[in-house]
């Protein structure tokens, strides 16, 4: 299976950084992989849906490693793509006056 098309939509609220959707194979779309940013870099997390009883379950999820690893690839690839993280630094230089 391979990954045809990745759809990023950007929102930044806390360390959630926007939302993806990916198209496999062009006739299966999955919607709403949530990037988050953690302190070693960009993480997916893969999309859930809120119960009646209050809990998350998670609606679609690879069952293979490689693959898990070939969608966190694309999606980060193509919001770094967009956003140009990592290549911007965000570390600030103060020099004194």
């Amino acid at each position: 299976m391979q990954i045809t098309n990745v759809k990023i939509y950007i929102k930044i609220r806390g360390t959630l950084r926007g939302y993806a959707d990916v198209t496999f194979d062009n006739c299966l779309s999955i919607r709403e992989f949530r990037i988050v940013r953690t302190p070693t870099g960009y993480r997916v997390c893969m999309p859930d849906v809120k119960q009646q009883d209050g809990t998350l379950q998670t609606v679609a999820f690879p069952t293979d490693h490689k693959m898990l690893k070939a969608i966190e690839d694309a999606v980060i690839a193509e919001y770094k793509k967009i956003t140009g993280a990592g290549i911007r630094s965000r570390r600030r230089v103060w020099l004194p006056t």
